[in-house]
Formats: C-alpha cells, sequence, structure tokens
C-alpha cells in the first residue's frame, strides 16, 4: 500500500525505493518525525550542552587539590625505638653475627681527644660480613678522666694528644704538681 503524500526515492543503482528504506520498493509506514518537531538539530543540541555542564559539574568534585578542596594533613607514623632495634637485630642475624664473650670494657678514641667508653658491652662480630658492634651504655669522657688505667691502650696519634694535655695541664692549675715528669 502506498501513501500518496510520500512519493518513492532512488538508491543509488536507479531502483525505486519506498521512503521507508525497504528494498524491492514496498510501501512501509513511514516512521514518526524526531522529537521537537521537525527541526532535529535543536533539541539535541541543548542536549550536549546539558551534558557538557553536567560533566564539567562532575569532574569539579574529582578534581586533586586547588582552591575548595579539602585540606587533608599528612598522616605522620611515629617509629619506636623497640621497633628499630627489632629492624636492627634482625639484619645482623641475617648478617651472621655472633656473640664474642668475656669483653670487659670497649674505649674509642676521638680526634677531640675524649673516649666513648663502654662497660661491659655485648660485642657481636661476622668476618664475612666485615662488620662489628657493641651494644650497650655508652659514656663519653675526658681523656684525663681514664688516665692511670687507659695508658696501655693509647696510639701514638693519642700519646701526642696527652702530651699536649699534660703541658697545658700545669699551666690552668694553681699549683703545679710536683715530681711530675713525662717520658715515652
Amino acid at each position: 500500500m502506498r501513501r500518496t503524500g510520500a512519493p518513492a526515492q532512488a538508491d543509488s543503482r536507479g531502483r525505486g525505493r519506498a521512503r521507508g528504506g525497504c528494498p524491492g520498493g514496498e510501501a512501509t509506514p513511514s516512521l514518526p518525525p524526531p522529537r521537537g518537531g521537525t527541526r532535529g538539530q535543536e533539541p539535541q543540541m541543548k542536549e550536549t550542552i546539558m551534558n557538557q555542564e553536567k560533566l564539567a559539574k562532575l569532574q569539579a568534585q574529582v578534581r586533586i587539590g586547588g582552591k575548595g578542596t579539602a585540606r587533608r594533613k599528612k598522616k605522620v607514623v611515629h617509629r619506636t625505638a623497640t621497633a628499630d632495634d627489632k629492624k636492627l637485630q634482625f639484619s645482623l642475624k641475617k648478617l651472621g653475627v655472633n656473640n664474642i664473650s668475656g669483653i670487659e670494657e670497649v674505649n674509642m678514641f676521638t680526634n677531640q681527644g675524649t673516649v666513648i667508653h663502654f662497660n661491659n658491652p655485648k660485642v657481636q662480630a661476622s668476618l664475612a660480613a666485615n662488620t662489628f658492634t657493641i651494644t650497650g651504655h655508652a659514656e663519653t669522657k675526658q681523656l684525663t678522666e681514664m688516665l692511670p688505667s687507659i695508658l696501655n691502650q693509647l696510639g701514638a696519634d693519642s700519646l701526642t694528644s696527652l702530651r699536649r694535655l699534660a703541658e697545658a695541664l700545669p699551666k690552668q692549675c694553681e699549683f703545679p704538681i710536683s715530681g711530675f715528669t713525662w717520658s715515652h
């Protein structure tokens, strides 16, 4: 059945087709016109503009930083000394350190003429890793405080600094120490 108001159209091959687009030229009812009347472009334009506005609003909500966003403070993680000690002990265990017993004291001499003194320390060593650890209570003392018992541990550098200390000592005291002679 053919509608009187709709003329037949020819396709690219020159064959006649009905407006409905069915092959063979058969008549089909026409589709209703697009929404909004005969001018189909205007509603689509409004729709795309509204979609862009909605997208802009959604993008504004997702943004990171900038003006108007909530400020989050950086979370500070406090590490305890026991956690650090556990990590250190785990690392030493991986190195394969062994305890060395029988060490009563450890003295470390600094360039400033002071001594870092450990009394009854825990000493561990790993010769393969070239690692030595000294654990215990450390005290920083002046070389003059440790003098009588430390003389046999002094090296050549420490002896020269001790000589300078001995020469400066009588000048600082109100009364000189009698009978004190220095020989090396």
